[in-house]
């Protein structure tokens, strides 16, 4: 079924006003007269509208009403170094996916992509657009938080407040992601996992890390920074789906 995005007050109305955005997809999609469209806030509210290809159009479906799903009280974090172009937008998308419920993106001494205080909100506007059609795509019922981009030493009380595993080589090595995961009973309902950027932590940073965050291993090669951060997301939800 196709889904577009929509403001929370739109739902409790029998023909909504569409965003600029929401009328583009569906016009993209071109429905036909009468075919259901599931409108959605983010923000865990859905409702089923039929469209009206008179009005071009949506007019609520006949018995639907809105429907609710609660959010769970599990968390589950993307502290990621921002990466260049295309693959931090394809790390927001797939993480969405995953179900992330929140990705803060990181500023490091070793990052590469460098943005300024005063671009900060306007990238994330646009990043958050980018979940917002990853969450349409894939079913998703509650969008993730996505905060500005913050400098490393501003993340460190962040991950504090929650369980966070990092990938990192340490002496003697840590143990892998997963087995570290199982190896917390009962499991944390506020997962976060840790991704450095291309060119790794500094030392200093490291220290810092590791001092408020477990080290894991991601597997015996060597994973570039966007595929690491999938590869840690999965590994989560994945734990906490099967417990």
């Amino acid at each position: 079924m196709h889904r577009l995005l929509v403001e929370s007050h739109e739902l409790s109305q029998e023909s909504p006003a569409l965003s600029r955005d929401a009328l583009h997809h569906l016009k993209v999609l071109r429905p036909k007269d009468g075919e259901e469209i599931e409108l959605f806030d983010g923000k865990g509210s859905l409702r089923r509208y039929l469209f009206d290809a008179a009005a071009r159009g949506l007019r609520a479906a006949p018995g639907q009403t809105i429907r609710t799903v609660g959010q769970s009280n599990n968390s589950l974090t993307l502290f990621a170094c921002v990466t260049k172009g295309s693959r931090w937008d394809w790390t927001i998308e797939k993480a969405t996916e995953l179900g992330v419920t929140r990705i803060v993106p990181v500023i490091s001494d070793r990052t590469i992509v460098r943005i300024p205080k005063a671009e900060r909100a306007a990238k994330r506007e646009r990043w958050q657009r980018i979940a917002e059609d990853a969450a349409r795509q894939s079913d998703a019922v509650w969008l993730p938080e996505i905060v500005e981009a913050v400098d490393f030493a501003d993340t460190l009380p962040l991950v504090k407040a929650c369980t966070c595993f990092v990938g990192a080589l340490t002496d003697p090595p840590p143990r892998p992601l997963l087995e570290a995961v199982r190896a917390s009973d009962p499991l944390p309902s506020d997962l976060a996992v840790y991704v450095g950027p291309e060119g790794d932590f500094t030392p200093d940073e490291l220290r810092a890390l590791l001092a408020c965050a477990t080290p894991v291993s991601f597997g015996p090669t060597v994973l570039r920074a966007e595929t690491a951060a999938l590869f840690g997301v999965a590994v989560l939800a994945s734990a906490r789906h099967t417990r």
